[in-house]
C-alpha cells in the first residue's frame, strides 16, 4: 500500500509519488489533494493502484490522479493517463466500465421562488417521463440497425429523430459524436442490452437533479453560460448503460490473452491493455467509441424528455419554461489528444477514468463562445450536497492533460452504505431540508447517501487553488430522481 509517508509533498495542494518509488514506475504519480482528502483514502488501493498504472508501456510525463479519487477497477476512479501514439497501450479497465459516463448541464430563466410550490410535481413529471433503473426500457424501439446508427453518429442522430437541436450539439464534447465509431467491433451481446435502453438513467450514482443556482464566482463566465442565482438548472448524470458495460467486458476478457501475445508485463491483470496500433487495440477503440456516441444519444434523448416534463408542468405558470445547454462533459474515456509534452506537441491517447476534460481558453474544439473563458466543467455532488460548475484553465492544459475532478468521489462502499444507512430515513431527512426525492428503491437511495461521499466543495477547493479548473458557480438541489 501507498501512505502519506511514501508522497512528496509539492504545496499544499499537490503531491507526488516519485518514478523512484518502484523500479517498474515509468513516470511520476502527481496527486492533486489536500491531506484530508488523503487521510480518507488511505484504507483503500487507489493510490498503489495510480502506481500500478505508472507501469504502463507509452505512458508520457506522469499519471495524474484527481482530489474525487477513490479504488477502482484495476486504475483509480479519479485518474488520468496519457500514452504516446502509436505504440502507447490503450486499457479498458483505466477508461472504465460505463463508457462515457458523463454529465449534461441544461439551464433556464425560471426562479425558483415563483415554481417552488410546483416543485413536486415538477419531480413527479421527470421520474416518469425518464425511465430510471437496473435493465430499466425507455420510450425508445431500435433494432439492431438503427443502433449501429447510433453508435456512429451519437448526438446527431438524436438531432435527425426529433430528440436534440443544432444549439445542444454545439455544446456538448466532440459535438456529441466521436469520429472512428465501428458497431461491427460489438459484440452481438452487446447490442442486445443496448436496444431497450436508450433515453435511461439507469441506477448506481446516475441521476437528474433539479437545482438552484446558490452563488455565482465568475460572473463573466456565469453570464456566457446563461447561469443566475436563484433561477433553476437541471443536471443529468448518466453513461452508456449496460451496452458500455458489456463492451468494457468482452474487451478486459479479450485483452487478458492481447498482452502475453505482446509480451505486457502488468502488475495487475485489471489493467490488460493492447498497443493502439494492434489490431486488438484498434477494435476496442471503434468499440469504445461507439458506446461512447450511444451515452452521448442516452443523454440527449434524456434532456429532450426532461423539457417535455418542464413543458407539463410549468406552462402557464411560467413565461418561458425552455430548457438551453449550458455543456455536456465526459468523464469516462479515452480521447486521441495533443498535449505538449517537455516543450514538443504530442499525439497521445489520454484516458480520464473518474476524470472530466477541463480545456483551458482558446482550446481548440470548444464553442466560440466558450473560448474566451475555458471549457465549462460539470461536477456534481451527492443528494444534500452541493453541485458545481467550473471552467478549465491554461494552467490544467500544462499540468494535467487538460483534465479536473469529476465529483465528490466515495468514501464508503455501496454495501457499508447499505448497512450503515436507512433509505427511508434519508429520504425523509432530505425532504424536510426541502430537496424532493423520487427513487426506485430505498437500498438503492441509501447506496448514495452523501455520508458516503467527501465533502465536493473541498474537492472543488482543492482544483480551484491547484489552479487546474476555477469555480464559476455552486449549484443547490431541490430535486432528485434516483434509479
Amino acid at each position: 500500500m501507498v501512505g502519506l509517508r511514501d508522497l512528496k509533498q509539492i504545496n499544499r495542494y499537490e503531491w507526488e509519488i516519485p518514478k523512484s518509488h518502484r523500479p517498474d514506475m515509468l513516470v511520476p504519480v502527481r496527486i492533486f489533494a489536500t491531506r484530508e482528502l488523503l487521510e480518507q483514502i488511505q484504507n483503500d488501493k487507489s493510490l498503489e493502484q495510480a502506481a500500478n498504472a505508472a507501469t504502463l508501456p507509452g505512458l508520457v510525463d506522469r499519471v495524474v490522479v484527481m482530489p474525487d479519487v477513490h479504488q477502482g477497477y484495476g486504475f483509480p476512479i479519479g485518474g488520468v493517463a496519457a500514452t504516446r501514439l502509436p505504440h502507447g497501450i490503450i486499457s479498458p479497465g483505466a477508461i472504465g466500465y460505463d463508457i462515457n459516463c458523463g454529465v449534461r448541464l441544461l439551464a433556464s430563466q425560471i426562479e425558483f421562488e415563483a415554481v417552488k410550490p410546483h416543485l413536486s410535481d415538477l419531480a413527479t413529471s421527470l421520474n416518469s417521463l425518464c425511465p430510471s433503473g437496473v435493465g430499466k426500457k425507455g420510450h425508445l424501439k431500435l433494432k439492431i440497425p438503427e443502433l449501429d446508427k447510433v453508435c456512429r453518429e451519437g448526438s446527431r442522430w438524436a438531432l435527425q429523430h426529433g430528440y436534440a437541436t443544432e444549439a445542444d450539439l454545439h455544446r456538448t464534447e466532440e459535438g456529441g459524436c466521436l469520429a472512428g465509431a465501428d458497431p461491427s467491433k460489438i459484440s452481438k451481446r452487446a447490442k442486445e442490452r443496448g436496444l431497450p435502453q436508450l433515453g435511461t438513467l439507469g441506477a448506481g450514482n446516475h441521476f437528474i437533479e433539479v437545482d438552484v443556482v446558490d452563488q455565482v464566482f465568475h460572473p463573466k463566465a456565469a453570464q456566457v453560460m446563461g447561469l443566475t442565482v436563484g433561477h433553476l438548472v437541471v443536471m443529468i448524470h448518466c453513461g452508456s448503460r449496460g451496452f458500455g458495460h458489456q463492451i468494457c467486458t468482452d474487451y478486459v476478457r479479450e485483452f487478458q490473452s492481447a498482452v502475453r501475445r505482446y509480451s505486457i508485463q502488468l502488475p495487475d491483470r485489471e489493467l490488460v491493455c493492447a498497443p493502439l496500433d494492434s489490431p486488438e487495440g484498434q477494435a476496442y477503440l471503434g468499440a469504445m467509441r461507439g458506446a461512447a456516441n450511444y451515452a452521448f444519444a442516452n443523454r440527449q434523448v434524456l434532456a429532450h424528455f426532461a423539457r417535455q416534463a418542464f413543458e407539463k408542468t410549468l406552462a402557464g405558470i411560467v413565461a418561458n419554461w425552455h430548457l438551453h445547454q449550458v455543456y455536456d462533459i465526459a468523464h469516462n474515456m479515452g480521447k486521441i489528444e495533443t498535449h505538449m509534452v517537455d516543450e514538443e506537441p504530442v499525439e497521445v491517447c489520454v484516458h480520464r477514468k473518474g476524470a472530466t476534460r477541463a480545456f483551458g481558453p482558446g482550446s481548440e474544439g470548444l464553442p466560440g463562445e466558450y473560448k474566451a473563458i475555458g471549457q465549462p466543467v460539470l461536477v456534481p455532488g451527492s443528494m444534500g450536497t452541493a453541485s458545481w460548475v467550473l471552467v478549465g484553465t491554461e494552467e490544467s492544459m500544462q499540468r494535467s492533460f487538460g483534465s479536473s475532478c469529476h465529483g465528490a468521489g466515495r468514501t464508503m462502499s455501496r454495501s457499508k452504505a447499505k448497512k450503515s444507512i436507512w433509505g427511508e430515513d434519508l429520504r425523509n431527512e432530505l425532504q424536510s431540508q426541502g430537496i424532493q426525492i423520487r427513487a426506485g428503491s430505498m437500498a438503492g437511495l441509501a447506496e448514495e447517501a452523501p455520508q458516503a461521499y467527501k465533502d465536493v466543495d473541498l474537492v472543488v477547493e482543492t482544483v480551484h487553488n491547484a489552479g487546474i479548473a476555477n469555480k464559476v458557480a455552486r449549484l443547490r438541489p431541490v430535486a432528485v430522481i434516483k434509479g
